[in-house]
């Protein structure tokens, strides 16, 4: 199978890929570099273009990629600036 081919995923995986690539999109990041990202976080999930094995036969799915993506900042940096905006609020700077 020469590089880049894409026959070896399932269409779920192929499906999820382009829900991916939408976020990465949204989030500002050019399309062929999210197109990248978006396989390259699939690979991980999934360990693979491997189509469905049969009952239990591959391995385990690994979901901590989905978890990761999608949070411009901490809770702690998102509370920092939230108060730094009330002191200038409050203290009128």
């Amino acid at each position: 199978m020469p590089r880049g081919d894409k026959s070896a995923y399932t269409d779920k995986q192929k499906r999820q890929v382009e829900h991916i690539e939408q976020g990465y999109e949204s989030r500002g990041v050019p399309e062929k570099e999210s197109e990248r990202r978006a396989w390259a976080t699939e690979n991980a999930i999934s360990h693979g273009g491997r189509k469905a094995g049969g009952s239990g036969r591959d391995r385990s799915e690994n979901r901590e990629p989905e978890r990761k993506g999608g949070h411009s900042e901490s809770h702690a940096e998102r509370s920092k600036a939230a108060r730094k905006g009330w002191e200038t609020r409050r203290h009128g700077h």
